[in-house]
């Protein structure tokens, strides 16, 4: 029987939490913390975390010197994680992704203004330093693929501008970078594609705006179709994660200023309208939906606890259904379906 694992991030004492869910009522069931090895301080801010499409192999990635990227074993039974190794990143990243391949792994690093593009070896995980070390405008703060594996896309929150690059999947390279921009002071910083793939939106921290942008087939250029305000124009944001349910149909930021999460519809033609906010916990940097889109997992940055909240099918609202504590400063979430013993 299939299971659903959870896996939270905490930055301070540099632990993965994994819990068991329920699939019905989405109840969890904290079953262990893994430490995470080579560094001897707490991960600054955060701990961004990437699992590989074939959910055998969990990164997570340290923000103090050296950088390890530490990758871990995931158990296909029972989902426990076990270190399989790692290397050092170039710099302090905030974002991870793992390309459609699982032969390279691709970082974003606010601190450094870049991408890097590093191989995974034969089990998973980076041995060397970075094949490919790209700069970018001020403030890189997020990396995605399509679905098609021949476009990344990252967002630069000094630059104002999303970042358009091809990518080889053979070689780990990304090139031919276009920029698309957002206005001045905004502040892209998580990106998300729509289901189809005809979409982009991206989050904006410093005025919680979200962009949303046309993408063209076959050069996966962006044409920006709106500018949607979720807090009132002036307010002091601090807006930080954004997800989209499976089928494409509502969309989900976290203001850590509000300490909210705004629930959008998706239009037909990819447009979006805010119709509610939730109070959350304190200070959400990371939130997660499971595959199914019935359930949202937020964890507080400053409440270390996590809320899990049922999303209605009908209208995408959130309704509160259970709390759990976390260790301290919790700020990424995954969730992932494996086959079970």
């Amino acid at each position: 029987m299939a299971i659903t694992m959870v896996y939270v991030s905490c930055a301070e004492p540099r632990e993965i939490l994994r819990f068991a869910m329920d699939r019905d009522s989405g109840a969890l069931q904290q079953i262990d913390a893994t430490y995470v090895p080579g560094i001897d301080i707490a991960s600054n801010t955060s701990m961004p975390l990437a699992i590989s499409r074939d959910r055998h192999v969990l990164h997570a990635g340290l923000r103090q010197p050296p950088y390890p990227c530490v990758g871990f074993a995931i158990d296909s039974k029972d989902g426990a994680l076990s270190v399989l190794g790692g290397a050092n990143l170039p710099h302090s990243v905030c974002y991870l992704t793992i390309d459609r391949t699982g032969k390279h792994l691709l970082a974003a690093s606010y601190q450094g203004a870049l991408l890097a593009s590093h191989a995974l070896d034969a089990r998973g995980v980076i041995t060397a330093p970075a094949t490919q070390v790209v700069p970018t405008p001020p403030a890189a703060h997020s990396v995605i693929q399509d679905a098609t594996g021949r476009f990344v896309y990252a967002a630069s929150l000094g630059g104002d501008v999303v970042m358009r690059l091809r990518f080889d999947a053979t070689t780990g390279r990304l090139e031919d970078m276009q920029t698309a921009p957002m206005p001045q002071g905004a502040g892209p910083r998580h990106l998300r594609l729509s289901p189809d793939g005809r979409f982009l939106y991206t989050l904006c921290e410093l005025d919680a705006t979200i962009g949303v942008f046309a993408v063209a087939p076959g050069t996966g250029l962006l044409e920006r179709r709106q500018i949607l305000r979720t807090q009132p124009e002036g307010f002091a944001a601090k807006a930080a994660d954004m997800h989209l349910t499976p089928d494409g149909f509502f969309l989900y930021a976290s203001e850590r200023g509000t300490s909210t999460l705004t629930v959008c519809r998706v239009a037909s033609d990819g447009s979006l309208s805010v119709i509610d906010q939730t109070a959350t916990e304190t200070f959400p940097r990371g939130f997660a939906i499971d595959s199914r889109g019935r359930f949202l997992l937020a964890v507080g940055q400053e409440s270390h606890h996590l809320s899990v909240y049922r999303i209605d099918p009908q209208t995408g609202r959130l309704n509160a259904a259970t709390r759990y504590a976390t260790a301290r400063n919790p700020n990424w979430v995954e969730i992932i379906d494996l086959p079970g013993g």
